[in-house]
Order: structure tokens, then sequence, then C-alpha cells
């Protein structure tokens, strides 16, 4: 199957999320930790990139204060602003490219827990930028054909994705 980019997704049943973070978790330590081979794995947990965002620009506090204030809807867009998504200064892209280095592994997680700031064909057709020198594997909580993301088995994305599904049905 090619795949030029190097672009995979895994995508599993949602029910089994935890079970999948813990074996996401030791996958990385068994690899980061196998002195033989020279591979490094980078997870990029989608939710916690945006925390560190929003905790290092001091507004992660304001954030719940506008919240209560003003609801949800603001939230979104007061984040989604920050986050600066697919514009040429993509902060969560930047935040993956300063760390990652070439011959790394990128484990991108937290797709559901980054739902609806993030999507996940924003990642997958912006990663390039970040790592065109790396294989990415992109966890995801749904379905994927190969074509269409299916976050959670209802929420459904039509765009065309460079990834190919990491074990076939």
């Amino acid at each position: 199957m090619a795949n030029e980019n190097n672009y995979f997704v895994f995508s599993y049943d949602a029910k089994y999320e935890m079970l999948v973070r813990n074996h996401v978790a030791y996958l990385r330590n068994r690899i980061n930790e196998d002195k033989s081979i020279s591979i490094n794995v980078v997870e990029c947990d989608l939710y916690e990139i945006i925390l560190s965002i929003l905790v290092e620009r001091g507004y992660l506090l304001k954030n719940f204060a506008m919240e209560k204030k003003s609801g949800s809807a603001r939230v979104y867009q007061a984040i989604t602003h920050t986050l600066r998504l697919t514009q040429s200064d993509d902060q969560v892209i930047e935040y993956i490219k300063t760390h990652v280095k070439s011959g790394d592994i990128i484990f991108i997680t937290g797709v559901g827990k980054a739902f609806p700031f993030i999507r996940s064909h924003t990642v997958l057709n912006n990663i390039f930028k970040a790592a065109d020198h790396c294989p990415v594997i992109l966890f995801f909580p749904g379905t994927f054909d190969g074509q269409e993301l299916n976050l959670f088995g209802a929420l459904k994305d039509a765009n065309y994705y460079r990834a190919v599904p990491l074990v076939e049905d």
C-alpha cells in the first residue's frame, strides 16, 4: 500500500479508549527505553497540547471565567482563535514541530478529548508542516475507511486524507 507521507490511522471503538491509552503509553515507553533501537516515539496528546497552549498564554483560567459569564460557545470561539488552526502560525502544528525531530515516530492521541476544538482531519491535513520527516500514527476513537473519519461512530468528516488505515478490517 503506497503512503508517501507515512501517515497512518489506528481506529478503534471508543469504548476501548482507556485500553488504547494504556497500551499507547506501554508502546511508547517500551520503544523509547529499548537502547538496542534508535527510534524515539513522541506522543502528542491533542487535549494536553490545547491545555499547554492556554496555560502558556495565561488563558486557561480566563476561559473558565468566560464560560461562566458568556457560555460555552464564546469559549469555543476564544480557544479556536487562540489555536489559529489551519493558519500559517497554527499553534498545535507549531507545538508538534518544536517537540519532534527527524527520525521520531509521532503518536497523535487525545482526539476524542480535544473534540470539538481540534478535528482530526485538520491535524492530518496540516501535519506535514511539522513532521514531513516523521511517520505519524493517529489513534482515532471511531472508524476510518481510508477516506472518511467517523468520530465516535457518529460524527463524519467527508474530507480526503493522506493517511492509510494502520490495520485493515
